[in-house]
């Protein structure tokens, strides 16, 4: 775009300017009158409700874990991963994923509930991310995982990962990938962008767990699959944030 004048293109952009706080207060004003809820947490809700229908039971798990199953996860002092960790004492960490203590649910659940079992969680993970606009250091993990399933795993692993596709409702790739820890892994790409990544076993880390049945699991980032689905070019935008609120700023006038 070209301008006559400086005083041309300063006009221009004072237009663009109200545009945006007017738009900005406009969907404020719509959170706050009809939908009082960000839609990152709408989105949960419908899964949830989704994957309780279908046979899922959502579990409830702890935030800090041991250093010791990192360990059983393949991530010792040596892999990449164990730089991202916030640490709170030598042996305790905030979670950086939820498959550990899914892990541990699967190995006890086991042994009192018939298979398949079936079991999911939504939560806060946390990680030193510095890989720019789509990754953020605390973010909502939806880990849902199925131990014994009734069909092969890898198909399993494919109508779990479209299951979620269905309520969100947009378009998107299922692609398979290398995996630092599983080896492949089956990744859910929309606009470009992976919101998802699953795997199947058995695999060679099961055994840390006495596992030793197939399974499928998938985990989705709630935060970077509301960037894909809605634009935009940071996913702070929709993460926990004192300066957004469900995508839009607040330090306007």
């Amino acid at each position: 775009m070209k301008f006559k004048s400086k005083e041309e293109r300063n006009r221009k952009f004072e237009e663009i300017v109200k545009k945006v706080v007017a738009d900005t207060k406009r969907n404020l004003e719509i959170i706050r009158r009809i939908s009082r809820r960000p839609y990152l947490k709408i989105i949960e809700d419908e899964i949830s409700e989704k994957l309780r229908k279908n046979g899922f039971i959502e579990v409830s798990t702890p935030i800090l874990i041991r250093k010791e199953a990192l360990q059983k996860m393949s991530i010792d002092d040596e892999h990449p991963l164990m730089n991202q960790i916030f640490w709170v004492d030598g042996n305790t960490c905030l979670r950086p994923m939820l498959a550990p203590n899914l892990y541990t649910l699967w190995s006890r659940l086991k042994n009192i509930w018939k298979p398949p079992i079936s079991i999911f969680e939504v939560g806060p993970c946390f990680r030193r991310e510095s890989k720019g606009t789509h990754h953020t250091q605390e973010f909502t993990m939806l880990n849902i995982a199925e131990l014994s399933p009734e069909k092969p795993a890898e198909e399993r692993l494919v109508e779990i990962a479209k299951l979620v596709m269905e309520v969100v409702g947009v378009e998107y790739e299922l692609v398979w990938e290398e995996s630092e820890v599983y080896g492949e892994s089956l990744d859910v790409v929309v606009n470009g962008i992976e919101v998802a990544s699953g795997a199947f076993g058995p695999h060679k880390l099961d055994e840390n767990w006495n596992i030793t049945e197939p399974w499928a699991g998938i985990g989705f980032g709630l935060e970077r699959l509301m960037l894909a689905c809605e634009g935009g070019a940071n996913i702070a935008r929709f993460s926990r944030s004192l300066t957004y609120l469900d995508g839009w700023r607040l330090d306007i006038k």
